[in-house]
């Protein structure tokens, strides 16, 4: 076996344990909760962060053959972390590798798929792992949805050269389904989470999450299920439930049938941010520690502002309504994560989650520490990650960026980003500028 091959070069694989570096005169907001500080150094270890301390406590005990950056006073932040995307409906291997690109190089370190053809997705999720690409961590789902949900165009792109709905990472589920092997099947994938979708009642939304759960598995949920409402997907007890607008079904006065008849929505109810019956939601979803991923910002893409008047005006009331809700369940102490479910132009510079977090602080009002600590540990947590990152603490992986300006001045200074760290590899955004 001395002439096996060793396979594909990994030009962006993490460096090997005991390399040693340092980056010193950092302003850093770790993302714990910590007020920033400055005169800061991190030194890390291969992947890992070894040490996070003020730069005089460190400096007469670096390693002596660290590799040693100066940051001057530059702020560091932790990785951010788009818990909402789709890089594989359809799949599109050079469209998803120049997206996974443009997100390490724009301080994106992981990125949460919720469901695609994970045939693509779990190599795509290996080789950004090995390095054999450059892109973030890739968090993913497999699917679970009622029989109704599998004439969807979107379940045939996944499930190419076989039957939707009866595939391992998009299974149809009913009252007869053996759950076990159901979940089983589903884990087999090296999926890091069950998605709940649509057309499954409460008692079956209950039933695949206690299953889930035993198996040791998160799930991640449409915020309506249909029939299933937001408060019975959140009693049901799943981990994140997705898309803020979906909340907008809780207490509908006109029942809710199937994922495909959804009844109209009275964006006057929820103007004001007061809804009672979001109230209520939002104290349950506090009290069981779910996370909302929001994707506020997604009715603002162009994909969804259509291509006439009455397509616009749809996305403008759904946008108001995402801003208004959104808002409502950050007064309420709900934890947010930040995804997107779209992405910008390919020539655009920065990606959709940039779009996000502005849109989280400009048209939801949540202050910018809010804000960065939803793409950051928040992100962890909705990801089944925060043990690994979400933070810049010793122990966690390094997964960190630089910008020049201050993101807690203004949360659009994340574009002032110069380098990310991931797993200590260093991604420099100059490189990016001049390969575009």
């Amino acid at each position: 076996m001395a002439d096996q091959s060793q396979g594909a070069p990994t030009p962006y694989a993490a460096p090997a344990a005991g390399t040693a570096a340092v980056y010193r005169g950092a302003t850093l907001f770790d993302g714990t909760g910590s007020p920033p500080r400055s005169g800061t150094t991190i030194v890390t270890d291969g992947q890992t962060i070894t040490a996070v301390a003020p730069d005089a406590d460190l400096a007469s005990r670096l390693p002596g053959d660290a590799e040693v950056f100066d940051l001057d006073g530059r702020f560091v932040i932790p990785g951010l972390i788009d818990t909402h995307q789709h890089l594989a409906t359809p799949p599109d291997r050079p469209a998803a590798e120049a997206a996974l690109r443009r997100h390490v190089y724009s301080g994106i370190t992981a990125v949460r798929d919720m469901a695609d053809d994970l045939r693509q997705i779990g190599d795509l999720a290996r080789a950004t792992l090995v390095g054999e690409i450059p892109g973030p961590d890739i968090r993913y789902a497999a699917l679970m949805a009622g029989p109704g949900f599998f004439d969807d165009p979107r379940t045939h792109q996944v499930s190419q050269g076989a039957v939707p709905g009866e595939v391992p990472w998009m299974q149809a589920v009913t009252t007869a389904t053996d759950l076990p092997l159901a979940v089983a099947m589903a884990r087999g994938t090296y999926a890091a989470a069950i998605k709940v979708y649509a057309d499954l009642d409460a008692d079956l939304v209950a039933a695949v999450t206690a299953e889930a759960h035993r198996q040791g598995i998160p799930v991640w949920a449409h915020a309506t299920v249909f029939p299933a409402t937001p408060g019975q997907v959140v009693a049901a007890g799943v981990d994140t439930v997705s898309h803020v607008t979906l909340l907008a079904f809780e207490g509908t006065p006109d029942g809710l049938t199937s994922y495909k008849a959804k009844p109209t929505v009275d964006h006057a109810r929820f103007a004001a941010g007061d809804d009672p019956h979001l109230d209520r939601l939002f104290a349950a979803m506090r009290a069981r520690g779910t996370v909302l991923d929001a994707t506020a910002a997604m009715w603002e893409s162009d994909e969804l502002a259509g291509e006439g008047p009455e397509d616009a005006a749809r996305a403008r009331a759904n946008s108001e309504l995402a801003a208004a809700v959104t808002a409502q369940a950050h007064r309420a102490g709900v934890a947010l994560s930040t995804g997107t479910d779209h992405e910008t132009a390919p020539g655009a510079p920065f990606p959709a989650l940039h779009d996000e977090l502005a849109f989280l602080a400009g048209r939801c009002g949540i202050p910018t520490a809010d804000v960065l600590r939803s793409a950051t540990l928040i992100g962890a947590r909705a990801a089944g990650a925060e043990a690994v990152m979400g933070s810049v603490e010793p122990g966690k992986l390094a997964n960190f960026a630089v910008l020049d300006e201050d993101p807690l001045r203004d949360i659009g200074n994340l574009r002032s980003v110069t380098l990310t760290v991931k797993r200590g590899h260093r991604f420099d955004r100059a490189e990016f500028e001049d390969r575009r």
